[in-house]
């Protein structure tokens, strides 16, 4: 089960994207060209990753990772009752309900999802919003599973080594989909990714994985050059065979423009397709997280079922216009050629 991310026949990692993105038909397709799979274990209950994790082993015999979401201290209640408010009259013209808070905390079923990675260990686990305690990563380090901090600035890097990682993804703002800051309310930082790498590496000796807009061979020997042992790609399988985004998202990585940051759609920092929705919404969402994820979903279910671009979440990263269809194990073989010039 021992891997080394340096070690890698294909230096390049698939991004976790949760919400039904990351399949395990995308995990075994990125295996085959000699790269790391990842299952997104986001938004999942520990049953239902356990099964995503069956139907890898059944179609790989080689590593694959599963990337846990860190749970988040709750938000503001009356923040988020405001934004609620503000969503209302969207909810009725598309006739859905939105939800009122439970006053229950979503930890996205963290406990019960450790207790099944330490019951049946799997080769690499990754972290994003944060970290495990220093306590839950010996149990795994213990387990046999080789684990991955997320991180955006020096200081989480510090802090991913202080409790036992084993190696860092450095994620620049150029990332589509959630940035992976430590805390809900972190304004994220916008050093850029090439200059993000040899910050971190100042603090760190561990190994750095690259991750943000990493989109054609140049992109990925650059991120190599700044110290990067292997890249992390994530919207540049978005359109792939084996990606399990929608027909709408697809199309909407062509055509349109440009991406931006935002919380409309789940509080915290998000990098997607600019809309109507995230213009309109954006700039009163709450730092919340789940909380405002959990208010949306009706809306963005709604938006999606009429392939409705501008009111969808579309993640996306800044080289998004470099996507392309057809098999996974071909884009990863493609680019790693390309890379090596």
């Amino acid at each position: 089960m021992a891997v080394r991310l340096d070690e890698l026949a294909v230096p390049v990692i698939a991004a976790p994207m949760a919400g039904g993105a990351s399949t395990p038909e995308l995990v075994a397709a990125v295996n085959r060209a000699g790269g790391l799979g990842f299952l997104a274990a986001g938004y999942r209950s520990a049953p239902a990753m356990a099964e995503q994790i069956a139907l890898v082993r059944k179609s790989s015999d080689r590593p694959y990772g599963v990337n846990l979401f860190v749970p988040s201290p709750p938000g503001d209640r009356a923040a988020v009752a405001a934004y609620r408010e503000r969503l209302q009259p969207e909810a009725e013209r598309w006739g859905v309900t939105l939800p009122e808070e439970s006053g229950q905390p979503d930890r996205d079923d963290w406990e019960a999802k450790l207790a099944v990675l330490l019951a049946d260990p799997v080769p690499v686990v990754s972290y994003t919003f944060g970290l495990p305690t220093a306590e839950e990563a010996s149990a795994l380090r213990a387990a046999g599973t080789l684990q991955v901090g997320t991180v955006t600035t020096p200081e989480e890097a510090r802090a991913a080594q202080a409790v036992g990682m084993d190696a860092l993804c450095v994620q620049g703002p150029e990332a589509g989909g959630h940035r992976g800051t430590h805390r809900v309310a972190d304004v994220p930082g916008e050093v850029p990714l090439l200059r993000l790498l040899p910050a971190v590496r100042e603090v760190t000796g561990l190994p750095l994985v690259a991750a943000g807009g990493l989109g054609d061979g140049a992109a990925v020997a650059a991120a190599l050059r700044a110290g990067a042992v292997a890249v992390q790609l994530g919207t540049a399988l978005l359109r792939s065979d084996e990606s399990g985004a929608s027909a709408a998202h697809r199309a909407a990585l062509t055509e349109l423009p440009e991406t931006t940051v935002t919380r409309a759609f789940t509080g915290r920092p998000a990098r997607g397709l600019r809309n109507a929705f995230i213009d309109r919404h954006g700039p009163y969402a709450p730092p919340a997280y789940p909380e405002v994820h959990h208010l949306t979903a009706p809306l963005r279910a709604a938006a999606t079922r009429r392939e409705d671009t501008e009111a969808m979440h579309l993640w996306a990263g800044t080289a998004h216009h470099l996507a392309r269809s057809g098999p996974a194990e071909a884009i990863v073989t493609d680019l790693w050629r390309s890379a090596q010039g």
